[in-house]
């Protein structure tokens, strides 16, 4: 058999690869790359709400150990629709802590690790239906008909992982925001939507990033100087119309990088 090796991308004469091309691949130690999208189909004029398919998700106050369920029977461990979920999160310590779950329809199913945050949800394996048939949710509380009293994140259907424009750094890291977009949009009318760019510390301050306006459009800001955030900071996209019914959808990119320890 050959062996088999990795290629090279790096022109032919020379040896240069663009930097963010190698932190992409995991060349550089220390370096990765965080992507987040979100979506909202629901913004409304009342207040404020978080680019999420729920609006606002909810935050334990400690780490906790939370219950896996879905909307639909289908989403089972031999269903047609997703059989398992890989969360990855932060524990009480906001170190990274990950968990791969096999669903059981609406029926809760408890994690074995207790999270503080969740950062990400993804179907894994799944049957004939190739995604998730139902809703999936992870959260806390009583669960009716697979949805939790208090939702901490979920998986849209036929998303297969989380569209939820929230993210916090882990310790011992700084995230480096170097790319924000915003999309919003309404049906009809002529109102203003605005998004907001917050940006959450362990002393619960939110400081407001970047503030977009628009009545039908898309903004990207990509920062030449990248905006460093701290270790535990939470970094989540908001907004709200001028009228009701709404869309928003939320992109952000962070570079991450792990402090630099010395004696």
């Amino acid at each position: 058999m050959a062996n088999i090796g990795t290629w090279r991308s790096i022109t032919q004469v020379g040896t240069y690869e663009p930097f963010d091309l190698q932190v992409a691949r995991g060349q550089i130690q220390g370096h990765s790359i965080v992507t987040v999208s979100g979506y909202n189909s629901d913004v409304d004029s009342a207040a404020y709400e978080m680019i999420t398919p729920v609006g606002d998700l909810a935050y334990p106050a400690a780490a906790l150990q939370m219950t896996v369920s879905s909307s639909s029977a289908n989403d089972t461990s031999a269903g047609t629709g997703a059989r398992t979920v890989l969360i990855t999160g932060l524990n009480a310590d906001y170190s990274v802590v990950s968990e791969s779950v096999t669903l059981n329809g609406q029926t809760a199913v408890t994690t074995t690790n207790s999270f503080l945050r969740i950062n990400n949800m993804l179907v894994t394996t799944a049957g004939t239906g190739l995604s998730n048939a139902g809703a999936i949710y992870i959260g806390s509380g009583t669960v009716t008909s697979g949805v939790p009293a208090t939702v901490y994140n979920l998986i849209s259907i036929g998303f297969n992982t989380t569209t939820s424009s929230q993210y916090t750094i882990p310790a011992d890291y700084t995230g480096y925001l170097v790319t924000a977009r915003i999309g919003l949009a309404q049906d009809a009318g002529t109102t203003l939507i605005t998004a907001r760019t917050r940006f959450i510390g362990t002393n619960g301050i939110a400081i407001t990033g970047p503030l977009i306006v628009t009545n039908n459009g898309i903004s990207t800001i990509d920062f030449p100087y990248p905006i460093a955030l701290a270790e535990k900071t939470r970094i989540q996209g908001e907004a709200i119309g001028g009228a009701d019914n709404n869309e928003a959808a939320g992109f952000f990119e962070i570079v991450l990088i792990k402090n630099f320890m010395t004696n």
